[in-house]
């Protein structure tokens, strides 16, 4: 009995000792820590690869979108600058040209895409406003399901702005012949004021510190008005009564030479005959409202100017031509103070137009005292230098031949021999214009406005 039970217990402590020895052994085995550790880093490779692929569809389908939105703005402004300024077009020109350039982008949740275009800044601009967005799947798991593709402050809104003077770096110089002879009396003149201001408000804009865009305004009926000191200079004269003038004579009638003797303009002269004596008293056709404005930037004093125009009579077109030459002619800048001095030619950056604009047929040329003569747009035998729009023609010529941009805007006329004036002045066909209604005629100068922009994206 007492060797059963010895035995037993033998057999007993050896089965313990034989347990906690496997219980030992197993706890020393690292043999399955590679597995456990794999299986745990193989998850946390996944999910990164997850997030990865989920951020890297977000960066391609973002970048995609932002240069998508890019381009339609851009293609959106430059129709506005081709379409006469129709804004409903232009959006549908951008709205186009973003849904031919999102085609290839990875698909976006469905009805997420609310990405629109606008014309905003008083019709100078374009803008892209909304957003879209793209699935997560992998992200999904920690209840990310979408992310949006632009970020929700505007910052990644595409604007396109059409740009002139100081903001499109550029310094812009702009005459604009105003017709304001007796036929303008009225409605058309009332248009033509809307139309001008509309031209001032866009091209001439708020900061000129480093670049700028100035405009000088030319009113002009049988002659034109100017300052006396100007006057002066202009005609070798010493009065400024009755401070206007008509045409000069002579080999530089038709250049933009400077004045002096021999080559001064004439002032305007009405013929006196009384007791067998024939006298030339000065005389003034343009009203005192309506004298020359020189090359400005101060946008208050150009829009005070137009508004406060009034009619003359007949019309000398070729007058108006050759100031709105002389406002950018650099060799006529001693006519005008520092600040309205214009540039030499082919400045670098600087830019020179001349805009004009006329409701009829000129028909209205001088003799050699300065004198009216011959009223008639054919029938010049009087005329020291012949018909009025062969003198505009000239003119035209010369001064587009000296790099200046010339833009001419009809407003109802039906006369062919003043339109045929027009379309020769004009640089090319693009440029001339002539407009039967007030609307059609604002349309016109906002559409030169534009044309004279430059665009460039603002963010």
């Amino acid at each position: 009995m007492k060797f059963a039970s010895h035995s037993l217990r033998h057999v007993l402590g050896s089965c313990g000792r034989t347990a906690e020895s496997r219980l030992r052994r197993f706890a020393a085995d690292t043999r399955g820590d590679v597995a456990i550790l794999f299986g745990l880093m193989t998850l946390v490779i996944v999910m990164l690869i997850g997030l990865a692929v989920d951020y890297g569809r977000l960066l391609n389908a973002r970048h995609q979108t932002l240069e998508a939105t890019d381009a339609a703005v851009l293609a959106g402004a430059r129709a506005l600058q081709t379409n006469g300024g129709d804004q409903a077009g232009a959006i549908k020109v951008a709205q186009a040209y973003y849904k031919q350039a999102v085609q290839s982008r990875i698909p976006v949740v469905s009805k997420s895409d609310t990405i629109n275009f606008a014309v905003t800044d008083s019709g100078t601009a374009v803008v892209a406003k909304g957003n879209a967005s793209i699935a997560t799947p992998f992200m999904s798991v920690a209840g990310v399901k979408t992310l949006p593709l632009l970020r929700a402050n505007g910052m990644d809104y595409a604007k396109a702005v059409l740009a002139v003077g100081g903001n499109a770096e550029l310094n812009l110089e702009v005459s604009l012949m105003l017709d304001v002879t007796r036929s303008m009396q009225g409605q058309k003149l009332t248009d033509l004021k809307a139309a001008a201001s509309d031209l001032v408000n866009i091209v001439v804009w708020k900061d000129q510190s480093k670049f700028t865009s100035r405009v000088a305004i030319v009113p002009f009926a049988e002659d034109v008005r100017l300052p006396g000191a100007a006057f002066k200079t202009a005609t070798g004269a010493t009065s400024t009564t009755n401070p206007c003038v008509v045409e000069r004579t002579g080999s530089q009638k038709y250049t933009d030479a400077a004045p002096k003797s021999g080559q001064y303009v004439m002032a305007h002269k009405v013929e006196v005959k009384q007791n067998g004596k024939t006298t030339y008293n000065p005389e003034c056709d343009v009203a005192a409202n309506a004298e020359v404005l020189p090359l400005t930037s101060d946008k208050n004093t150009l829009l005070s100017k137009i508004n406060g125009l009034s009619v003359g009579y007949y019309t000398a077109g070729h007058i108006g031509t050759a100031w709105a030459w002389y406002m950018l002619a650099p060799n006529w800048a001693s006519l005008w103070a520092s600040s309205s001095k214009p540039a030499a030619y082919n400045t670098k950056d600087v830019k020179k137009i001349a805009v004009l604009m006329t409701d009829g047929e000129y028909n209205v040329q001088y003799d050699a005292n300065g004198v009216l003569v011959d009223q008639d747009s054919t029938k010049c035998s009087k005329a020291a230098n012949g018909c009025s729009s062969v003198q505009a023609l000239s003119q035209c010529t010369a001064m587009k031949a000296k790099g200046i941009e010339v833009y001419t805007v009809g407003f109802q006329l039906t006369n062919s021999t003043a339109i045929d004036t027009l379309k020769k002045c004009a640089t090319d066909a693009d440029h001339f214009y002539n407009s039967s209604t007030g609307d059609a005629l604002k349309a016109a100068f906002r559409d030169i406005a534009l044309k004279i922009s430059t665009l460039y994206l603002s963010q």
